[in-house]
């Protein structure tokens, strides 16, 4: 018997590390009516291509963010040094004018059209109604509260001399270096204090460690969280797996090669089995690794559910080269349809449904939940990873602002003259799209570690 229990041993040590990383990344998802193969035929065949080269364009790859506010919980000692973690922002003449352009009726067709000699004898003839200053100021507040009452994430404000426009192609998310105490403190934030989660009830990962913790504390946590409302465990997964897609990333584009004449990024496969192994997570990473796929679905519903937004004649991608913008903006309602083509969506009605006033109040708790993590990117210390940190956020954040308000959607005005009750800012969509790059990288990036780990067999 214990020969029998020894070999058993041997073979569960001795699995091959692709098995050990991606047995578990198989079939249905949790609270979905989807599958991981699903998924990854729909993201690798048919989406991710089109979508790279819509993020390659002008219009997405220009990303207008504040890189220098202050952490609002915590001192943060110092930022980090290393080359790798510095942004370059763009200078002005690197950024076409349209996209500098501070007009707020720069996407509107209909906007710079003069009025025809009709309409301009009509104005003549007609009662003043022109407002004060002081109204269209009080109009301007009014507007922004209820816009901010939408969203799920810290918006940085573009008329800010802080804000500056950052090339997201030459600054690509990637292994910088930042790791340690500073960097654990930013995600023990997130998971400790923002997550619904009870202070006794321990996560399966000690912090500041990879070390695992005891299997009963991994037990007591996965049995707290499927106890919970279907809420607040897709919060969880969201978290998770947008957690997962960073370290993805690093993994997929980790600095192998230093030298004075040569650098060389690539796959680094050991650090992907560190952070996603079954065995060196004590389990936990391939449950990571379907979160992943779980916020696919969420970002990809948000997509296909804004489609009437991006629809409307008066919105244009614009940056100033009328033939560009319209030629980009066919590839994004391309994509679109396609998101909305996919056919095993994720269903938002099943969210935040039953008691009216329970399901508000538990809505308005997720959504401070979540700007309250959209405040924690400004304590990041290395200024990259706070980039896409803030990106990916706010991307995530406009996701659900989309999915959560349908009704807006569906009542949008046909007509350019009624003010829309739904509307999304530039670094929102901006923020949207790329955010979902990622994840769709990420998901990518997974069939290549997959044919890696199996030629380590």
């Amino acid at each position: 018997m214990k020969l029998l229990f020894f070999l058993l041993f041997l073979l569960q040590v001795f699995r091959p590390a692709l098995s050990r990383c991606f047995c578990q990344v198989t079939g249905d998802l949790d609270d979905c009516a989807c599958d991981v193969e699903t998924i990854d035929r729909f993201n690798n065949n048919q989406l991710f291509n089109k979508l790279q080269t819509l993020l390659e364009s002008d219009y997405f790859r220009f990303y207008k963010v504040n890189l220098n506010k202050a952490c609002p919980f915590w001192t943060v000692r110092s930022h980090c040094g290393l080359r790798d973690c510095a942004v370059k922002p763009c200078s002005d003449n690197e950024v076409p004018e349209g996209i500098r352009s501070s007009s707020h009726n720069k996407y509107s067709a209909e906007a710079n059209e003069q009025p025809d000699e009709c309409e301009q004898a009509e104005h003549l003839g007609a009662v003043d109604v022109s407002l004060s200053n002081e109204t269209r100021e009080a109009l301007l507040k009014w507007s922004k509260h209820d816009d901010e009452a939408q969203r799920f994430c810290v918006v940085d404000d573009e008329a800010s001399p802080d804000s500056q426009y950052v090339d997201l192609l030459l600054n690509p998310e990637r292994f910088t270096g930042y790791k340690g105490p500073e960097a654990w403190q930013i995600w023990n934030s997130i998971y400790e204090e923002n997550c619904f989660k009870p202070f006794s009830i321990k996560r399966p990962l000690i912090p500041n460690s990879y070390q695992s913790s005891s299997g009963s504390e991994a037990r007591s946590f996965y049995s707290w969280l499927e106890g919970q409302c279907v809420e607040k465990r897709a919060f969880y997964r969201l978290i998770s797996g947008l957690h997962a897609s960073i370290n993805i990333h690093l993994s997929a584009r980790y600095l192998l090669d230093d030298s004075w004449f040569h650098r060389k990024w690539g796959h680094n496969v050991s650090e992907f089995r560190q952070r996603f192994d079954s065995e060196l997570t004590s389990d936990e990473g391939p449950k990571r690794l379907r979160n992943l796929y779980f916020l696919y679905l969420i970002e990809l519903r948000a997509l296909a559910k804004a489609l009437p937004f991006f629809q409307q004649p008066s919105f244009k991608l614009y940056t100033g080269r009328p033939e560009e913008d319209h030629k980009h903006k066919q590839l994004l309602l391309d994509i679109l349809q396609l998101a909305r083509s996919f056919p095993l969506h994720f269903d938002e009605t099943s969210l935040f449904a039953g008691n009216e006033k329970e399901a508000a109040k538990l809505k308005e708790d997720v959504r401070l939940a979540f700007l309250n993590i959209s405040r924690i990117m400004d304590c990041v210390g290395c200024f990259k990873c706070r980039l896409w940190g803030k990106l990916q956020t706010q991307g995530l954040g406009t996701a659900l602002k989309i999915l959560f308000s349908a009704q807006q959607i569906e009542a949008l005005p046909k007509s350019s003259n009624q003010r829309p009750s739904f509307q999304l800012s530039r670094q929102e969509i901006v923020s949207l799209l790329n955010a979902f790059g990622r994840i769709s990288t990420s998901v990518r990036e997974l069939e290549n570690f997959r044919s890696l780990l199996a030629e380590e067999r």
